[in-house]
């Protein structure tokens, strides 16, 4: 009994904080928001598992953090809460997300709760990242050492001087990649060295176990290397949290799959090469360099014209004669070494050989594939088959209760999807909650599926010339504010060269790892912005600066070696589809629906400009489905009268 009133007086505390608090202090009350935060607060309180699907502009992060809050304050274990040991870990997939958390959430929340007497204490939050992105003082000096007098890119300079007194790797811009492997915290730091009880990194270290830290922030990769270890028995990486909140965990499965597996990059052949030339093995270093060039230009040259996140390694008797003469020069450096190098040296060099052979033997207890870092260089990946099980192992079977939650956790009508892929298939304590977006799709939003819309062959000029007819089109009509996403930059690129010059506003295009395009678009007023890849999610375009979004192409994955490790799974191709191919479809079109309406003043018209989706397409009901209950229409002259009703004046100037 005493269990249930303490359970109802946090409750309480919930209601008083978002219809009393937080709107003194310049939020709005959300419905939607508060019985969000009673549902994470009960997976706190009964030690359950919740996935939670937020719509936007719910205000999901002050949801789940005064559950977290109001979960310690009404712990049943006072003994534990007296000691100061009831923290809360959180994990995110991005950088901006941790920082937005660590400097403007929680100072706030902190304020509010103490000025209205809920806490007694400011919140005191810690962000754990690994240790590559912080410096340290001892490599940072000889770095300095090694430079001085020699000539170096002034900026690059710079920014290495400012190391001095910024210790976040991620706090700086112009570090060169060479410049920070030299200089962040080894992977293992010497008992011997003399700065270890007071470098910057020991006192980070120190800090962020003191026993007021209530909260611990890190991402994704963090959190499973942290569940890893603790599955080892080796010493864990986090303080013990009593709950954990995963934001942003749609991309969980992703980093599980890395975490899992076993991953060679180009930074990874770098670093051997550094140790081995700091053993004076320069020859070796020069020859696995090398060996590695060959291979890397062998497989751009083969496979990554195709626009897709994994790749199988291409089967060419150049590519099997690189990898084959990459892993001997491996083995041959081990084979004359043996002794004359450091342990750790010798185990990195095992350690690339050992995933090269993976492909080399085409080992079927991984799934083998490729993926191409922001230079374009293979990364060679061997995931395990068991990512969902060993999920399960490490982070859902720890009686730790634990809130996922994401814009896309659903696909269509419920968490199926996402169960499978995170583990969760028929786990018993699991809790499903879907807090719909308080934004008036309605009255705001107008869905446009062209009923002119004809099937035409992929890839072909036929496609291009529809596809630019409809965009311009459209553009005339919504007088630019217009934001195009597609699943392809091959026909991005295309289309682009046929409105280039034949588009009455400004005409952007955002290709790989290009930002700037972005920052431009949100200085024009009415301009076009062509975009794909991560600007799928993650970009903010409030007002009237997106008010027509055109969605070119359902987004369907590409065939890849992951994805046809999966299809092994089913007994039919039809049940795969159904199970695994339009769940998928649903949540990227979710992501990608998501950039129409930011706030609560925004009106857009969404477009899908393909035949599947509209009215007696193969994928219309299932487009429906994923998608906010919006007006619909199939005319331009449609579209045409909904932007006239809902834009002022100002919107044509």
């Amino acid at each position: 009994m005493l269990y249930n009133k303490r359970s109802k007086r946090a409750h309480e505390d919930i209601e008083y904080i978002f219809r009393t608090l937080l709107p003194e202090n310049g939020l709005v009350v959300r419905e939607e928001q508060i019985q969000l935060s009673h549902q994470m607060l009960d997976a706190f309180l009964y030690k359950q598992i919740a996935l939670c699907d937020a719509g936007v502009g719910i205000g999901k992060t002050y949801a789940y953090l005064v559950a977290g809050v109001i979960m310690r304050k009404y712990a049943m274990n006072r003994t534990i809460l007296s000691s100061g040991k009831w923290p809360v870990a959180i994990s995110t997939s991005s950088v901006a997300l941790q920082k937005a958390i660590i400097k403007e959430y929680i100072p706030f929340l902190s304020r509010v709760l103490l000025k209205g007497g809920v806490i007694q204490a400011p919140l005191k939050a810690f962000v754990r990242k690994g240790k590559e992105r912080y410096v340290c003082d001892k490599r940072l000096a000889q770095r300095l050492l090694a430079i001085k007098g020699k000539p170096k890119n002034a900026q690059q300079k710079e920014a290495l001087l400012s190391l001095r007194i910024h210790f976040d790797l991620d706090d700086v811009h112009g570090v060169s990649g060479f410049d920070r492997r030299q200089v962040c915290v080894p992977r293992t730091c010497p008992k011997e060295c003399r700065k270890n009880s007071g470098c910057r990194y020991q006192r980070y270290l120190q800090r962020s176990t003191e026993p007021d830290v209530f909260i611990q922030i890190c991402n994704h990769n963090y959190l499973l290397a942290d569940s890893i270890h603790r599955s080892k028995s080796y010493r864990p990486l986090l303080n013990d949290y009593h709950a954990l909140i995963i934001d942003e965990a749609h991309k969980l499965p992703e980093a599980a799959r890395q975490m899992f597996g076993h991953i060679l990059r180009e930074t990874d052949i770098i670093e051997i090469c550094y140790l081995l030339e700091r053993e004076h093995c320069k020859v070796d270093a020069e020859k696995i360099r090398d060996a590695f060039g060959n291979l890397a230009g062998c497989i751009q040259k083969e496979c990554f014209q195709e626009e897709r996140e994994h790749y199988a390694f291409p089967p060419t008797a150049e590519c099997l004669l690189a990898l084959k003469m990459m892993i001997q020069q491996l083995h041959k450096t081990q084979s004359h070494s043996t002794g004359a190098i450091p342990g750790w040296t010798m185990n990195r060099l095992g350690e690339a050989e050992e995933i090269l052979t993976h492909f080399f033997l085409h080992n079927k207890r991984y799934v083998l594939y490729l993926q191409k870092d922001k230079n374009e260089i293979p990364v060679f990946c061997a995931a395990s088959r068991e990512t969902a099980k060993r999920m399960e192992n490490c982070l859902w079977n720890k009686h730790v209760p634990v809130v996922l939650t994401s814009g896309t956790l659903m696909a269509g009508n419920g968490f199926q999807r996402t169960r499978q892929l995170m583990g969760l298939k028929g786990h018993p304590a699991v809790r499903e909650y879907i807090a719909e977006s308080p934004f008036l799709y309605n009255q705001n939003c107008l869905l446009y599926l062209p009923g002119t819309l004809k099937q035409t062959p992929k890839g072909s000029r036929e496609e291009v010339h529809m596809i630019a007819r409809h965009i311009k089109e459209l553009v005339r009509t919504t007088y630019g504010h217009t934001l195009v996403l597609f699943t392809s930059y091959t026909l991005m690129g295309n289309v682009y060269q046929e409105l280039r010059d034949d588009m009455p506003f400004p005409l952007l295009e955002v290709w790989r790892h290009s930002q700037d395009e972005i920052s431009r678009f949100k200085t024009q007023g009415n301009a076009v912005l062509f975009a794909a890849g991560s600007c799928w999610e993650g970009v903010d375009f409030p007002g009237d600066m997106v008010s027509s979004l055109i969605i070119v192409k359902l987004p369907f994955a590409v065939p890849d070696p992951v994805s046809e490790a999966e299809r092994e799974k089913y007994g039919s191709l039809k049940e795969y589809i159904r199970s695994v191919i339009v769940p998928d479809m649903q949540k990227r079109l979710r992501q990608g629906f998501g950039r129409a309406i930011r706030t609560e003043q925004d009106t857009c018209v969404v477009s899908v400009l393909d035949y599947r989706a509209v009215s007696g397409g193969r994928y219309h009901k299932d487009v429906l489905c994923a998608l906010p209950e919006c007006k619909r229409a199939d005319s331009i002259e449609q579209v045409e009268r909904f932007i006239r009703e809902r834009k002022g004046v100002d919107y044509y100037m």
